[in-house]
């Protein structure tokens, strides 16, 4: 099942959550944070502006990406997870 977000969303795989802290500690499943970075998996065609143009996201598949703690929506494709939110609630860019 292929998806394509609309307008502008995009659909990000968020990373694994941390297992172990630097310093070596076990973290358990009932202490694990969310994710907060993931890879941008699919994008939207981009924002419609009020005279009807459109402007393309500033993302682009395969990049990695910062999104708030709660943002977006999970969903499961397949047995995948997936988060799908507007380009807006990305933080950054990671290089």
């Amino acid at each position: 099942m292929e998806l394509t977000p609309l307008s502008d969303r995009v659909l990000v795989k968020p990373s694994a959550a941390e297992e172990v802290t630097k310093g070596g500690l076990i973290i358990p499943d009932t202490a694990k944070e969310k994710p907060q970075r993931g890879e941008i998996v699919a994008v939207g065609t981009g924002k419609t502006l009020e005279n009807g143009s459109i402007v393309p996201l500033s993302v682009k598949v395969g990049d990695s990406v910062l999104y708030g703690k709660y943002a977006g929506t999970e969903i499961s494709v397949e047995g995948v997870d997936y988060l799908i939110m507007r380009e807006s609630d990305i933080f950054a860019i990671c290089k």
